[in-house]
């Protein structure tokens, strides 16, 4: 009986901690879907960091971003959080083209940071502003 109870309590216990976690609205899959959640990130990711022109992808995940000086940004979702990196002379863009769909590859150039893919409907553009900035391949 004892051990009935305790196990009834523990249930009690979780359950009305994650009835907090909803309503202070923890946790849960961050997204990435307008200006103002990209400058928000960016300026977590990199403080004073000021996008002027920002990009969406499709699915929320990442975004990239350009400020007044011209550098440009790449955000991605990590965790229930963002990590992101300026894209100095070792980044690159590449496109990938499948029926329909046109996708941006965007490598920092930091092995540990990772390639980043992102479905954006300007992404030529974008790769273009990324190889001209940073000097890098074509796309």
């Amino acid at each position: 009986m004892a051990l009935l109870t305790q196990t009834a309590g523990s249930l009690v216990a979780i359950l009305a901690l994650a009835g907090l976690a909803w309503w202070l609205k923890l946790g849960g899959t961050p997204r990435l879907d307008s200006a103002a959640t990209v400058a928000r990130a960016a300026g977590e990711v990199e403080d004073g960091f000021a996008p002027v022109t920002s990009a969406c992808d499709a699915a929320g995940a990442a975004a990239l971003a350009r400020d007044a000086q011209g550098r440009i940004m790449v955000i991605k979702r990590h965790g229930n959080r963002f990590a992101g990196r300026v894209l100095g002379p070792g980044a690159a863009a590449r496109i990938w083209r499948d029926p329909g769909d046109i996708a941006l590859e965007v490598d920092p150039g930091e092995p540990r940071f990772g390639k980043v893919v992102l479905t954006l409907p300007d992404a030529e553009a974008w790769a273009a502003a990324i190889n001209r900035v940073n000097g890098a391949r074509d796309a």
